[in-house]
């Protein structure tokens, strides 16, 4: 199941059920799970941990070591988990010391052509980056969130589940769960409905989602006083509650 042209360092631990194309470089510290296709002229460097049925294309750069001059050779790690798909000229660097040693990748996520996702980044679940979408580092991207092509993410913010960041936009500041933002710099624009009917979010659960994104942004309260109006919200609604912890927990602060 590898093909002879591929070099693969005595190190790297191949399960025979995985698939390495013509041309690849499998380095040292490399783990690859069962099913897991790795197609022809893709560069893996360890430390890695990949998981299996994952499908990575033609020129991606998984693993090498991060943009970032604070490194210093450390073996410090990436893990991307299972039934993934990584198009082509995708880059994935590890992760730094200084933020934590790993940049992880969940399962089932659509990485699309010249992707770039940097050091100490977490990905979640179910996520899709369209062409050049590019994460700085230690951003967090969670479950079901969508970033449109050539969208940037600046380093340490985040996007909560399901938010949606349109083409082109430039994420300054965290967006919350179900919110849609485009621009530069991105601005909120509503909630993301259409991927919340794509994924049979009752129409009950979307208008209470859509009263929360009115408290947040429409109302012209002071962000301490939609949080407390919040509250009485999420208590009968636990995708409001997401939202609410969200805002309660962020870092960076929200884009408004």
């Amino acid at each position: 199941m590898i093909d002879h042209r591929a070099v693969i360092d005595s190190s790297a631990e191949i399960h025979e059920t995985a698939i390495v194309g013509p041309y690849s470089i499998i380095g040292a510290n490399v783990q690859i799970e069962a099913e897991t296709w790795i197609g022809p002229h893709v560069v893996v460097q360890g430390p890695t941990r990949i998981g299996k049925k994952n499908k990575i294309y033609q020129f991606a750069s998984i693993g090498d070591i991060p943009q970032d001059k604070k490194y210093g050779g450390e073996d410090t790690l990436l893990e991307i988990g299972n039934e993934n798909v990584i198009r082509e000229y995708t880059t994935i660097n590890r992760g730094t010391v200084q933020g934590g040693g790993v940049t992880r990748m969940g399962h089932h996520n659509w990485i699309m052509a010249y992707v770039h996702i940097a050091h100490d980044c977490i990905v979640g679940h179910h996520t899709t980056f369209a062409n050049n979408a590019s994460l700085a580092g230690h951003a967090t991207i969670g479950d079901y969130a969508t970033l449109g092509g050539y969208a940037l993410v600046a380093q340490f913010c985040s996007v909560g589940t399901y938010g949606f960041c349109s083409v082109a936009s430039v994420i300054h500041k965290d967006v919350p769960p179900y919110v849609l933002v485009a621009g530069h710099m991105a601005k909120p624009v509503g909630i993301n409905h259409v991927g919340l009917r794509r994924a049979n979010f009752s129409e009950e659960v979307i208008r209470k989602l859509r009263n929360a994104y009115k408290l947040l942004y429409r109302q012209g309260l002071r962000f301490e006083d939609s949080v407390k109006e919040l509250k009485r919200l999420a208590e009968k609604s636990s995708e409001v509650q997401i939202f609410l912890d969200f805002l309660e927990n962020s870092s960076r602060g929200i884009i408004r």
